[in-house]
């Protein structure tokens, strides 16, 4: 190396490194101007139950900065896919809330919804273990109410300014870029055994229900306590919930990660395919309320977002439905370009002290106007409201609409001082009139110090094979941490939530196990646990693999009661195209061995063939040993019947077997598609 290209080398690697920093190193914490920190746990608040305070210049500086992270794709919930429908209300909701969308039963309100996975880029996968985003724009005739919901009631933290730092902690480590789209590491694990308050909702995310089987059975809830307000000014609080007409099911974790090879696209596929096919996705509207005179008449905080309020305490009340029949035309025009903000409210509509959705009401906007470039966002076709809008709002980076006139401002008197505000009686939002009081202060009301109650009446409400999930899943998870100590942490901290549990996950560590105790609390919430939601045969795939020489007169049989009763018939066969039955019959094939493993489909129907080769029926084997592995329905006809015994298989749940005799075969494969499971199988 000559001189000349070592003093460069030189004067380069002295360049970077007044950019580098010693993260690990002891030092005090400061803003971004130097200044020290005292607390970085909570957000200035008037009171400690209080509205967070707008002055809170280390808030606003650390949520800007996380904010603006990442371009152009959003820093969470990247990968998402969306849909257009429609919400009907069943029943007026007046007594509650003037919202007009929630008045009149006869009034259809159109609806845009985009589903996402929260940790994973926009180009990663679609089945990983993670929470989901549920979150839906009304375009109401006073403006879009966007209800910004996830899969899961709970969430990580209580206070928005750790949200950077659940963030950073669960996306890949900054040093490798790695793991993507999974929370199976060292600063994830870390994060979770100093935040004890994240218990709740890593018990929700070690459950099944962080791998849903389509975003068409998967809950939504929108997680925050909010406030309905009506024409009165009475006010009450309110949870959202979404309830899916097919129930609550999902995929089991060895299929989620097959899935991920064969079909990234699996869960997006679903939907697009399910909406062409006019099997509309359907879910109902929710919502539990609380009096305001009960807001304390709980043991935990009904503005904790780490905790729910359980059903059996405070019912669900269904009250419309929300269907999507139609799919985008244009995936970045509309599903990228759309931007929710849970401040988007209309009249009868408010917000609570909850902590957690005060920071989102400043972040979500902030973050749009680097997604989006600048602050005309609203006028983009997805995002731009059905109503009219009107106000003094000029200019910025993609202005669309062309003001006319010279007045730009209020008060004038050049436009009759127009556009001019309205009172409450003409439409005119105004913020429900709670009494705040309190000194300024960084801290958290002692309401909010239970982190583990919950965490047990969520583990308390598992049927039996929903906990070894869940503890499957821990043992999944840490075994991929590197630090024995973190590893530790965690069993400590969840031998809070069950000592039985955290003892077996760790056992697979080589941790040392916890010390028995107690538990203290042995309520549970059969709502919680999935096995309880509906169950239908309706719009699941079944794959009916079959070969030259079929008996034509079974599959017809179950093809036609597989089609009566809603199920998606597909099928496979060792190649595409026609495929000939013993008695000169055919039937076209469109999926093989080749392009779809059995993870593809809910359900699987051996029919077999007199001509299948030795390669047919090894695959069929494969086939069937897969789909009995992850406890799905099977039925098998003539050869299909033999290669199940020959495996030597159980079958005393969920497979249906049949020579050609018995009656109703059909009707009861039906039924066990409709089951979606078979838990109690032995598949050792």
């Amino acid at each position: 190396m000559d001189e000349e290209n070592k003093f460069n080398e030189n004067s380069k690697n002295e360049q970077m490194e007044q950019f580098r920093s010693a993260d690990n190193e002891d030092k005090a914490m400061t803003t971004n101007q130097g200044l020290k920190i005292s607390e970085d746990e909570f957000s200035l608040k008037a009171g400690e139950r209080g509205p967070s305070l707008i002055e809170d210049f280390h808030f606003r500086e650390k949520m800007t900065h996380f904010d603006h992270e990442r371009i152009p794709e959003r820093v969470v919930h990247a990968r998402g896919f969306a849909a257009h429908g429609e919400f009907e209300l069943y029943e007026s909701m007046k007594p509650y809330t003037k919202a007009k969308f929630l008045q009149n039963p006869k009034v259809k309100t159109p609806v845009f919804v985009r589903f996402s996975t929260v940790v994973g880029s926009r180009g990663s996968l679609d089945t990983p273990r993670d929470a989901r985003g549920f979150a839906t724009k009304f375009y109401t005739e006073e403006g879009n109410y966007d209800l910004v919901a996830n899969n899961i009631p709970v969430f990580f933290i209580q206070d928005g300014i750790k949200f950077p730092d659940v963030v950073h902690a669960i996306k890949p480590e900054p040093d490798s870029e790695m793991p993507q789209a999974s929370a199976a590491h060292d600063t994830f694990w870390d994060w979770v055994s100093q935040n004890q308050e994240s218990a709740n909702m890593i018990m929700w995310l070690m459950s099944d229900r962080a791998i849903p089987r389509s975003f068409r059975m998967m809950e939504g809830f929108g997680v925050h306590t909010f406030r309905l307000v009506n024409d009165e000014g009475k006010a009450h609080f309110v949870k959202f919930h979404w309830k899916p007409i097919l129930g609550t099911h999902s995929l089991v974790w060895d299929e989620a990660q097959k899935l991920g090879g064969k079909d990234p696209d699996f869960i997006r596929r679903d939907l697009w395919d399910a909406i062409n096919l006019g099997n509309h996705a359907e879910y109902e509207l929710g919502v539990q309320i609380i009096e305001e005179k009960d807001e304390f008449a709980f043991d935990f905080d009904i503005l904790d977002a780490t905790k729910i309020w359980p059903e059996e305490d405070v019912p669900v009340r269904i009250i419309g439905k929300m269907t999507l029949n139609r799919n985008v035309d244009n995936f970045f025009a509309e599903t990228e370009q759309v931007a929710f903000h849970p401040g988007n409210v209309v009249p009868g509509i408010d917000f609570t002290n909850d902590p957690l959705l005060q920071a989102r009401l400043f972040s979500y906007t902030d973050t749009q106007l680097l997604r989006l470039g600048g602050p005309n966002f609203h006028e983009l076709p997805i995002n731009r409201p059905v109503c009219p809008f009107y106000n003094n709002q000029r200019d910025g980076f993609h202005r669309q609409t062309i003001n006319k006139g010279k007045v730009s401002y209020h008060n004038n008197s050049l436009a009759n001082n127009s556009p001019h505000t309205v009172n409450e009686a003409e439409g005119g939002y105004v913020h429900y009139q709670e009494k705040v009081e309190g000194r300024k202060v960084r801290a958290r009301s002692e309401s909010f110090k239970d982190h583990f109650s919950h965490a047990t009446l969520f583990w308390n409400s598992m049927s039996e094979s929903e906990k070894q999930h869940i503890v499957d899943a821990f043992r999944f998870e840490l075994s991929k941490v590197k630090s024995k100590d973190i590893q530790q942490n965690v069993v400590d901290m969840f031998a809070n939530v069950d000592v039985e549990m955290a003892t077996s996950f760790a056992k697979t560590l080589n941790a040392t196990p916890p010390s028995s105790q107690k538990p203290t609390v042995t309520k549970s919430s059969p709502a919680l646990s999935q096995e309880n939601t509906p169950k239908k045969a309706t719009t699941r795939k079944v794959a009916v693999v079959i070969a030259d020489g079929f008996h034509g007169g079974n599959v017809k049989e179950m093809v036609e009661a597989l089609q009566g009763a809603g199920v998606q018939v597909a099928i496979l066969s060792d190649k595409l195209g026609p495929i000939h039955s013993s008695d000169g019959k055919e039937i076209e094939s469109m999926h093989t061995f080749l392009t779809d493993g059995s993870v593809a489909f809910d359900a699987v129907y051996i029919a077999g063939g007199a001509n299948a080769d030795k390669p047919f029926k090894e695959n069929a084997k494969m086939f069937m040993k897969e789909a009995f592995t992850h406890f799905k329905p099977i039925a098998v006809t003539n050869e299909g019947k033999q290669w199940f015994d020959e495996q030597q298989l159980s079958d005393e749940t969920g497979i249906i077997s049949d020579v050609g005799e018995t009656t109703g075969f059909a009707s009861q494969f039906v039924d066990a598609i409709a089951s979606h499971r078979f838990w109690k199988r032995n598949i050792s």
